[in-house]
C-alpha cells in the first residue's frame, strides 16, 4: 500500500516511470487520463496506427499540445513530453523505456510486440488478453527467465479476479470459484455486427456517431470475451475451467456463495477450483436483482467449523450449510486503474496477474454453418464465437484458438455450435503467431 508514495520518490528524484502505450483506444485513453495527473509517470511515447487518432485521444482526455510535441524520443526524455508515432517497434527500442503497455487487441501484435520488449529489457502490461490467452504462459516464462514482469493489465476484469483470488489464498482459503458478471443470454451467442445495437439499445446511427466498433462490442455480447476472460484467470491462477465451459447462470450477489459452489453442495460447479461467468439477466430476460453486471468475485470454503462460524459472525452471505461464501467488488475501472500495473512492475518487479501454467483456452466455435470456403473473421464476427474449455480438452480436441480465427478460410463444413478444429481449416504453420501458439502448447502440456 505504497505505490503512490514510491511514484513520488521517482518523481523528487527526476526519475519517473517511464513507459510506453501501444495503441490509443479506450483502454489506453483511460490510461493516458490518469498519468496526466500524477508525477511518478512520464508517458515517453505513444504509438497508434493513427497519429491523429491518438492526437484526438489526447485531446478528449485533457492533455495540453505542448505535452506530446515531442519530435523523437530523446527529447521527450530530455524535457518530459511525450512522443507520438506510427512505428510501435521504434517506440519499444527507446532509450530510458522501462514499461511498454500492449493495447492493441491484436493477438499477432501482442505477441510480436511482447517478444520485442523482452528482447529489449521493458516490462510488459499486456492489456491485450487476446494475446495473453493464445500464448500468455510462454509469453511470461520468457520474461521471467529474462529478470522481467509480465503482468496482466489492472483495472482490467481478470487482474482483479487474481487479486482476490490470491487474497483468499494468501488467508488461508480454498477457493472453490472465481469469476465476473456480464449481460449475457443464449441467443447472444449468435448475433452479428449486423444486429449487434439492437441488444445495446442504439441504433446504427448513433453507435457510429459514438465511434463504436460493432465487432468489438459484440464479442463482449456473443460470449467471447467472457470466454477469453476466463481463460486468462484460470491461466493466471491455476483453476480449471469446467468441462461444461461456461454455464452463465442468472445470479446476484446474494447467491453467488449458494450457487457457485459444487453440485454435490447444492451449487452448480462441476468441481472446486473453476471459474464462472453470472449473467446480469434472467433467461426471460427480467434483471437480476442485485446483479453483478460490472464487477468480479471469488467464492471460498470455509477449512474448519471455527471459520464457518466466523462467516457467520461478522455478516458473510453463505450457502445454506454456512461453509461457502463470497467476496465481490461491484465495479471496475477499467483503464484508468491501469497505473497500479506500470507501478508495480517497475517499482516492485511483480505483476498484477500472471499466466502461470495453460489450464484453460478459448476455442473457435461455428456461429452459423460454415462451408467449405467460408473466411473467418475473428471473434465478434459473423463466423465465430469464443467458448471456454479445459486446455487438456483443447489440445485432446485439436481445438482452433479463437485468437486465431482470422483470415482462415474453412477447407470441410462444420456445424453450427460446434467446435472448430486445425483440421477444419487452410493455415501457415510458419506463421509466426502460429508457430509461436505451438511452441507454447508443447512446453505446457
Amino acid at each position: 500500500m505504497n505505490l503512490d508514495a514510491k511514484l513520488r520518490k521517482r518523481a523528487d528524484e527526476g526519475n519517473p516511470v517511464r513507459v510506453g502505450i501501444i495503441g490509443a483506444g479506450k483502454f489506453g485513453s483511460m490510461f493516458l487520463s490518469q498519468a496526466g495527473h500524477h508525477p511518478g509517470y512520464h508517458v515517453l511515447g505513444i504509438a497508434d496506427l493513427s497519429i491523429d487518432r491518438a492526437k484526438d485521444a489526447l485531446k478528449r482526455v485533457g492533455w495540453s499540445a505542448e505535452q506530446y510535441g515531442a519530435p523523437d524520443p530523446a527529447l521527450a526524455l530530455k524535457n518530459g513530453t511525450t512522443w507520438l508515432t506510427e512505428d510501435a517497434d521504434a517506440l519499444i527500442e527507446a532509450d530510458g523505456l522501462e514499461v511498454i503497455i500492449d493495447a492493441t487487441g491484436s493477438p499477432a501484435a501482442g505477441i510480436r510486440f511482447g517478444l520485442k520488449a523482452i528482447e529489449h529489457g521493458r516490462h510488459i502490461v499486456m492489456v491485450n488478453v487476446e494475446a495473453d490467452v493464445l500464448a500468455g504462459p510462454l509469453l511470461a516464462k520468457r520474461a521471467e527467465a529474462a529478470g522481467l514482469v509480465y503482468s496482466m493489465a489492472y483495472g482490467d476484469q481478470p487482474a482483479l479476479i487474481a487479486e482476490m483470488v490470491d487474497w483468499a489464498r494468501a488467508v488461508g482459503l480454498s477457493v472453490v470459484c472465481a469469476g465476473k458478471g456480464t449481460k449475457y443470454l443464449p441467443i447472444y451467442h449468435h448475433v452479428t455486427p449486423d444486429d449487434v445495437w439492437t441488444h445495446y439499445g442504439l441504433t446504427p446511427d448513433q453507435a457510429k456517431a459514438g465511434g463504436m466498433n460493432p465487432q468489438i462490442f459484440n464479442s463482449f455480447l456473443d460470449g467471447t470475451k467472457s470466454a477469453i476472460e476466463m481463460a486468462a484467470v484460470s491461466n493466471a491462477c491455476d483453476l480449471i475451467p469446467q468441462d461444461c465451459g461456461l454455464q452463465f447462470p442468472a445470479c446476484g450477489v446474494d447467491d453467488l456463495p449458494r450457487l457457485l459452489c459444487p453440485r454435490e453442495s447444492g451449487g452448480i460447479l462441476d468441481r472446486k477450483g473453476t471459474v464462472e461467468v453470472v449473467s446480469s439477466l434472467e433467461r426471460d430476460t427480467r434483471p437480476v436483482f442485485r446483479d453483478l453486471r460490472w464487477g468480479v468475485y471469488v467464492t471460498f470454503e470455509a477449512p474448519s467449523d471455527y471459520v464457518a462460524r466466523c462467516f457467520s459472525e461478522y455478516g458473510l452471505l453463505t450457502d445454506p450449510t454456512g461453509q461457502y461464501s463470497t467476496m465481490y467488488k461491484p465495479y471496475h475501472l477499467i483503464g484508468l486503474e491501469l497505473g497500479i500495473s506500470v507501478a508495480s512492475a517497475a517499482l516492485r518487479h511483480e505483476a498484477t496477474g500472471s499466466s502461470r501454467v495453460w489450464s484453460g483456452d478459448a476455442v473457435a466455435t461455428a456461429k452459423r454453418n460454415l462451408a467449405v470456403g467460408d473466411m473467418l473473421d475473428g471473434e465478434g464476427g459473423f463466423t465465430v464465437y469464443g467458448k471456454l474449455m479445459p486446455a487438456k480438452t483443447s489440445r485432446a480436441r485439436n481445438a482452433l484458438p479463437i485468437g486465431l480465427a482470422h483470415h482462415l478460410k474453412i477447407k470441410r463444413a462444420v456445424a453450427c455450435d460446434q467446435v472448430l478444429t486445425w483440421d477444419d481449416v487452410e493455415f501457415d504453420a510458419h506463421d509466426p503467431a502460429i508457430a509461436f501458439r505451438k511452441e507454447m502448447e508443447k512446453t505446457f502440456s
